[in-house]
């Protein structure tokens, strides 16, 4: 017989890696409320908070803003699948993994994917973009990763949403990292579609993908010669739970929007300056808390993400040991580097609830320890005098 194993009980951990964040007591005390059905008038009402709290954060009035069921990358599918018809061109760009990614699940649409590269850690510049529908016939959609999780690259929306519209074609936004951490101003920008994901700045367990479609990129929808790929993801059924109509289409994972209702409902406590302003000034405290250890960050200047620091990793250290060590004996979970970085850099998330001046405090400690473990000169306290200047000041 096999022997039954005991209660799992998770470690400790401080989550300062690319995701998922902190998750704030409130959170986990609405997933463990009661159940009720997905059609039940209470849970419908819930929903409606819900649409609301999303619309209010991707500072939008579309009425289609809803979370579909799974995680952010099902939400990267479900704007691409229902967007994307077989022969559609697409100019996506490619500056990190989850670029790579979007042009991926483009082309397993039947879409081609017109490439524009950067290199990771850079931005994908808007002439970048102009040029590459200059030379695409009928461009349907370009798509751009706001946040890219992979390299702390901080890309810039707004011109490219106009350069899209200018030739006649959409815009999508991915949203993952960035919504609820740094401004995505939906509506303000021009943006068509966007998607995110509930572990990052919203600061609630992975399992949800907001997503929010604007009035044209309904109307190309509705206009589709072919149905949508993926029934799951199938926007005109599931507008259709979340709508008015309320028709039967999956089993929402109840306690995953209550969840979500009640991370929103934080986000709106605090209010959306404040907490922007929040993640910028624990960025600005711990780039000068690393710079006082001698360790620079990988993305691009004047580009870098408040709530995503890649770290490069200095000649002679070993990268995984560094990771390990915070981990065994700080209890501090940090990423390692993805693809081409992959060895290169550390990637630390401050990311909703985990961007907090004590844990920038104690990653730079953690890091000072494990540096001189690993041999390099450090001088004692100068990370957390750097960043205390930064909050004195």
């Amino acid at each position: 017989m096999t022997a039954i194993p005991g209660e799992f009980a998770p470690p400790a951990r401080l989550l300062l890696g690319p995701g998922p964040s902190e998750v704030h007591p409130r959170v986990l005390r609405a997933m463990s409320a009661p159940l009720v059905g997905h059609l039940d008038p209470a849970f419908i009402a819930m929903m409606e908070d819900v649409k609301a709290l999303l619309r209010f954060v991707f500072a939008t009035g579309n009425t289609l803003t809803f979370p579909v069921s799974g995680t952010g990358s099902a939400g990267m599918e479900a704007c691409i699948v229902n967007l994307v018809e077989p022969g559609d061109a697409v100019v996506v760009g490619v500056n990190g993994v989850f670029g790579t990614r979007m042009a991926d699940v483009i082309e397993r649409a039947g879409g081609v994917a017109v490439r524009v590269e950067a290199p990771w850690g850079r931005i994908v510049r808007p002439e970048q973009v102009e040029a590459a529908l200059r030379n695409c016939r009928q461009p349907k959609l370009v798509a751009l990763v706001h946040a890219e999780t992979s390299t702390g690259a901080w890309q810039p929306l707004a011109d490219a949403a106009r350069l899209a519209h200018e030739h006649g074609a959409l815009f999508l936004a991915d949203c993952v990292t960035s919504l609820g951490g740094a401004p995505v101003e939906i509506d303000g920008w021009g943006i068509d579609a966007a998607y995110s994901g509930t572990q990052k700045c919203l600061s609630c367990p992975p399992g949800l993908a907001p997503v929010t479609f604007g009035p044209r990129a309904l109307e190309v929808l509705h206009k589709r010669k072919t149905r949508v790929q993926s029934w799951y993801l199938d926007l005109t059924l599931l507008s259709q739970y979340w709508g008015e109509e309320r028709v039967y289409h999956h089993t929402a994972p109840i306690s995953m929007n209550y969840a979500l209702r009640e991370a929103l409902r934080l986000v709106a406590e605090e209010g959306l300056e404040a907490r922007f302003a929040r993640h910028r000034k624990n960025h600005e405290a711990l780039a000068a808390g690393l710079g006082a250890l001698g360790l620079a960050l990988a993305a691009e200047e004047g580009h870098r993400l408040p709530m995503l620091n890649a770290v490069t990793v200095p000649e002679g250290v070993d990268e995984a040991q560094v990771r390990t060590r915070l981990l065994a004996e700080h209890g501090i979970e940090i990423g390692g580097g993805l693809g081409p970085m992959k060895g290169r850099v550390w990637r630390i998330g401050l990311m909703g609830e985990s961007s907090r001046r004590a844990h920038v405090l104690a990653v730079l400690a953690a890091l000072e320890d494990a540096l001189r473990a690993e041999g390099r000169r450090v001088s004692p306290g100068a990370a957390l005098a750097a960043a205390q200047s930064v909050y004195a000041a």
